[in-house]
């Protein structure tokens, strides 16, 4: 992407309705027992089965289980770090929906929408001062002369 230059857009000013405090019980991952051990284990989480397995057993010394108490605030769920929450959308009449919930939901142009329909998207995202969480995305500005 040599040459190629990315317009400069005025940051968004829209602001949610209530922005309640986010918080995590655990940042870090659950990783599956024993995946840094194997490169062909997929450290994503599996619940321990082994009849004599110490982390299934609980014991001292081992990495925590998934429970269901580490869940986030039902009213802080899906939020995004600015308050919004996220609503895809892969044209300008599914913008529409946001008309009357601006100050709640956040459009996020979906990643299959052509450069066109972003532009499209973007400027009547604009119009009805509707927060979008990913305008640049696909999208070039024209060399500089």
């Amino acid at each position: 992407r040599f040459g190629t230059l990315r317009m400069a857009r005025p940051r968004s000013t829209l602001r949610p309705a209530t922005r309640p405090k986010i918080v995590k019980k655990k940042t870090n991952k659950f990783v599956r027992f024993d995946a840094d051990l194997f490169k062909r284990m997929n450290p994503a989480w599996r619940k321990p089965h082994g009849m004599d397995g110490r982390f299934r057993r609980h014991f001292k010394g081992t990495p925590k289980h998934v429970k269901i108490g580490y869940g986030s605030n039902r009213k802080t769920r899906y939020l995004l770090p600015d308050g919004f929450q996220k609503f895809m959308v892969s044209n300008v009449k599914e913008l529409e929906l946001l008309l009357m919930h601006n100050k709640k939901y956040a459009a996020e142009i979906a990643h299959n929408v052509s450069t066109r329909k972003r532009k499209a998207i973007v400027e009547r995202a604009e119009q009805l001062s509707i927060k979008v969480t990913n305008p640049e995305a696909k999208v070039r500005s024209e060399e500089a002369e």
